[in-house]
């Protein structure tokens, strides 16, 4: 599974950005599994943003983003987004998507299989 990530940047608190996570892979069906946005900040570990299901039914966030951050999909596309409103500085991170190894999970399973990240730097 190949995962690349883009979008990120430097924006000044209070802004948005949107985050893309395009998806491909030998027999990998894009519209059946779960995706998750991570992130991680200088000094501190990865920590998960939120993550979506594989039919969109289910979306889950981090409480630190909550009302501020919106996770969707595009099967057709093979893309998941990351929108980020309100942006803080302490949202400052490489922001990684992410996926799992088995097919039609649920979001509260391991993510294994990484993108390379993109970097979103918030100015105050």
């Amino acid at each position: 599974v190949q995962l690349q990530a883009c979008g990120g940047g430097l924006v000044q608190a209070g802004g948005s950005r949107r985050l893309s996570c395009a998806a491909s892979g030998r027999s990998f069906v894009f519209s059946n599994y779960v995706m998750g946005w991570f992130r991680q900040a200088p000094g501190k570990e990865r920590e998960l943003v939120g993550a979506i299901s594989w039919s969109a039914g289910t979306i889950d966030y981090a409480d630190s983003v909550k009302g501020r951050f919106t996770i969707s999909r595009d099967n057709a596309r093979n893309t998941v987004y990351l929108q980020m409103d309100s942006l803080r500085p302490e949202d400052t991170a490489v922001y990684y998507c992410a996926t799992q190894q088995g097919a039609l999970g649920n979001t509260r399973e391991r993510f294994v299989f990484w993108g390379q990240g993109t970097q979103v730097t918030v100015s105050s």
